[in-house]
């Protein structure tokens, strides 16, 4: 089959890999369909090569039709057309019982001292090829796949394997009182959903954002978008009678823009010998930390700081003084994809589309211009917001 490959830091290729099988009676084969390029995908590209091989298929937001099921799974049968989660979790482990999918028990990757395995995404989390390809196996079919109806576009169903989930937690995290403030950092695809959920449950909601488009795009859906800056800070806390919002929502992540240092300790580590990245990746402070600092600086005291944008360093420094001071509550973590499938389900299928999940995608492609989809979503190129790779289309 054809597959988009990790080959080096900032290099990304299409190439014909074996196909897929069962290994485990638990496992699906899944025929992709549609396969979302993550901003957590870009860590991969660049700052965690000590954790990547060459060759590694990439990819953790797929959704398509099951081709083929192990002898033990029952809840999905050839020829359903389902969404694949992200995180690897077997739903019946202490973890999962409680709804922490992203800490199951069963597929924790305990030689990294990591939560559970997820598709596509490095020895950290266990290697196992992504969704950016043909086909795809899923471990733990049976309680991981999301069955989904037939009469909709992709794009509808498509989100529930990662951002949009992901979007839903970041506000429950968030824990924004009823008609509160919440600012969103970052109006990438998870800021956009997160601002757009926020805005739905009747909160007033600030965007920040130093792209263009992307502020454009969030204040269609009613968010007051501003540009990244101290100017932004001030209005927000104008906005607020000088408190802060109530809530900020940390949708950058270790790519945020700023950090200068951090920046260039991301691309020396991202390119050094497996040996040698992998300790400093394991011991140094890593993360450009802009957006988190801002997040600290704006949010009330006494307010919730939510992270759904993804950290990767171990030792990165904390103004814990001013947490303290302020009084914050921090919450964060890999998403629990599982828990909010049932939550998300109906609004995805309502008719209106009240999330606009037909209004995010920006680029559909075929799955050969991966390497190109990878350069303009990186770059922000061409109004690139969210792309698509269909591994059908020619």
């Amino acid at each position: 089959m054809r597959a988009l490959t990790w080959q080096a830091p900032g290099r990304v290729s299409v190439e014909t890999v074996p196909d897929p099988r069962i290994e485990q009676p638990t496992d699906a084969i899944v025929r992709i369909t549609s396969t979302a390029i993550c901003g957590s995908d870009l860590h991969l590209y660049e700052a965690l090569g000590p954790y990547m091989a060459p060759g590694d298929v990439v990819g953790h937001e797929p959704m398509g039709i099951v081709v083929e099921t192990g002898s033990e799974v029952t809840h999905v049968s050839e020829g359903d057309r389902v969404v694949v989660p992200f995180n690897i979790s077997c739903g019946t482990c202490a973890m999962c019982s409680q709804g922490l999918q992203s800490q199951c028990e069963t597929t924790q990757v305990r030689e990294h001292g990591s939560g559970a395995a997820l598709l596509g995404f490095s020895a950290l989390y266990g290697s196992l090829p992504g969704g950016q390809a043909e086909f795809l196996r899923v471990p733990h079919a049976d309680h991981g796949l999301i069955p989904v109806g037939s009469d909709l576009a992709d794009e509808r169903y498509l989100f529930l394997s990662d951002i949009l989930p992901t979007a839903w937690q970041g506000v429950r995290y968030a824990d924004i009182p009823r008609g509160g403030s919440v600012a969103v950092l970052g109006l990438g695809p998870v800021g956009q959903f997160a601002a757009r959920i926020a805005a739905r449950e009747g909160a007033r909601v600030f965007g920040v954002d130093p792209v263009p488009e992307r502020r454009a795009l969030a204040e269609r859906w009613g968010i007051e978008a501003f540009p990244q800056g101290e100017e932004a800070h001030q209005q927000i806390l104008d906005a607020t009678e000088g408190r802060g919002p109530d809530a900020v929502i940390d949708a950058v992540g270790m790519e945020a823009h700023g950090s200068p240092v951090a920046a260039v300790a991301q691309k020396v580590v991202g390119r050094l010998p497996d040996k040698l990245g992998r300790p400093l990746m394991e011991r140094a402070g890593i993360d450009r930390l802009s957006a988190l600092h801002e997040a600290i600086a704006l949010v009330r005291r006494g307010g919730t700081i939510s992270l759904s944008g993804v950290y990767g360093g171990t030792a990165s420094p904390m103004p814990l003084l001013t947490m303290f001071d302020k009084q914050i509550q921090l919450r964060m973590g890999q998403c629990n994809v599982r828990s909010w499938t049932e939550d998300l389900l109906p609004l995805v299928e309502d008719t209106s589309d009240p999330l606009g999940t037909g209004d995010l995608v920006t680029h559909h492609l075929p799955l050969e211009e991966g390497p190109a989809a990878y350069e303009m979503f990186r770059s922000k190129n061409d109004n690139c917001i969210k792309v698509v790779l269909e591994p059908g289309r020619a």
